[in-house]
């Protein structure tokens, strides 16, 4: 007979050492903190990349000193300050003094106090008007770029008609059938800007759609909302994000040239800088030597409008995968 070997029973499998977790220690992560992980991952990188750039930096600098100076207003400035009633006794057209920084205007106000108050107006048309021509943009762009066919054919056709009109004097004709209003303003330049944006998604959609994981996803059965939701739009968000900031910027021109010209919000309710450049024209201050009228709003609209610029231009290089190689 062979000898046999005694191994024993197996022994049942105990905690692991300490110090060493096991496998069943690991925690399992699901998709959803997955991807917010990866989120996060990519906005610190992106912030990162962008605090390299002293250009945007700077814009960014601008901003953040335009955006306090609206929110603050109230502290910085009596809205009493924007009524000629409330200050009867302030010397009209008075230069820049220890008492009045800007001077004053005509009805003696202070300067200083209506491009405070003006700041939030300037702002608040810029960022309202850029939401809706961004929203009528991407979502036009994305259905012609997705969808093609009959839809786009219409849509380009309509964004082409919008781009053949001159934009200046079709939101004049809207600004004059409307009723004057900060609202009127804001949906006059929204209505009028979005056709550059539409192109811009378009194309990047048309890109994007055609790419392996877009593909592999529609074979496996991915209606369309999922494939526009969960892959091309988020590829198309940071373009989106970057026409954003400059089109805040034109949006802002626009609203000082419709004010200029008269077209803007009531400015015994709404003082703009546009408003304000308006009044100052009007009662010649440019051939009066009134400087002090002229140059505190007409520097304001420059500074902001070049801060949205470089932080756009900045943005540009971070999310266009070509200039971030170059």
């Amino acid at each position: 007979m062979k000898p046999t070997i005694d191994i024993g029973t197996p022994a049942e499998p105990g905690p692991p050492p300490e110090g060493e977790p096991g496998l069943a220690a690991a925690p399992i992560k699901s998709p959803r903190s997955i991807a917010r992980r990866r989120r996060k991952d990519s906005a610190l990188r992106m912030w990162r990349q962008y605090r390299g750039s002293t250009m945007g930096m700077v814009g960014l600098g601008i901003l953040t000193f335009f955006s306090l100076v609206a929110i603050f207003a109230p502290l910085l400035a009596s809205r009493c300050d924007l009524s000629a009633i409330c200050h009867p006794d302030n010397p009209a057209i008075a230069p820049p003094s220890a008492r009045f920084w800007f001077g004053t205007d005509i009805q003696g106000r202070s300067v200083l106090s209506l491009v405070i108050w003006g700041s939030r107006i300037s702002l608040i048309v810029g960022l309202a008007a850029t939401l809706i021509t961004v929203v009528i943009g991407a979502a036009i762009g994305l259905v012609a770029g997705y969808y093609g066919g009959w839809r786009e054919t219409g849509l380009m056709r309509l964004t082409d008609w919008f781009l053949v009109i001159p934009f200046l004097p079709l939101a004049i004709v809207l600004s004059v059938i409307l009723e004057p209003s900060l609202y009127t303003v804001i949906f006059v330049i929204g209505i009028t800007s979005w056709p550059s944006t539409a192109r811009v998604i378009r194309a990047q959609v048309l890109s994007v759609k055609t790419r392996t994981y877009v593909e592999r996803a529609r074979a496996l059965g991915a209606s369309d909302w999922h494939l526009v939701t969960r892959h091309i739009l988020p590829n198309v968000g940071p373009l989106i994000f970057a026409n954003t900031i400059l089109i805040v910027a034109v949006a802002i021109l626009t609203e000082t040239t419709l004010s200029f010209l008269g077209l803007g919000p009531d400015p015994t309710l709404n003082i703009s800088w546009g408003t304000i450049l308006e009044q100052a024209f009007g009662q010649g201050a440019a051939f009066s030597g009134y400087w002090w009228w002229i140059i505190p709003p007409g520097l304001a609209i420059i500074l902001l409008v070049l801060a949205f610029t470089m932080i756009g231009y900045a943005l540009d290089d971070i999310l266009n995968p070509k200039l971030r190689a170059r």
